[in-house]
């Protein structure tokens, strides 16, 4: 099976956006969900969501993905953060809810 990480990862501008769905889980679910396991059980912050995702990517690497090939996907992914968190800077911070 061929892994095509720029499937994952590059934005297709419809609203069945794999990479928008799969932010939107991640920011929605799994981070508040990672922030209270850590919390629940005395782990250090943030300890969740680096050896998760470290876990996570090894099971890229299991499954034959090349590691340059994931860290150039993880710099994308990286940098693309960056300039959402620059942006939401700008604006007054991240949204905020729909009241």
């Amino acid at each position: 099976m061929t892994i095509d990480l720029n499937e994952i990862i590059e934005h297709d501008m419809t609203e069945d956006c794999p990479a928008c769905r799969t932010q939107d889980i991640v920011e929605l679910a799994l981070v508040p969900a990672a922030a209270a396991w850590e919390l629940r059980n005395g782990l250090p912050r943030y300890s969740i969501a680096l050896h998760g995702a470290a876990g996570l990517l090894g099971a890229l690497m299991e499954e034959g993905v090349d590691r340059d090939d994931i860290e150039a996907a993880l710099s994308k992914l990286l940098d693309d953060i960056e300039q959402r968190i620059e942006e939401d800077n700008v604006m007054g911070g991240p949204p905020q809810g729909t009241a």
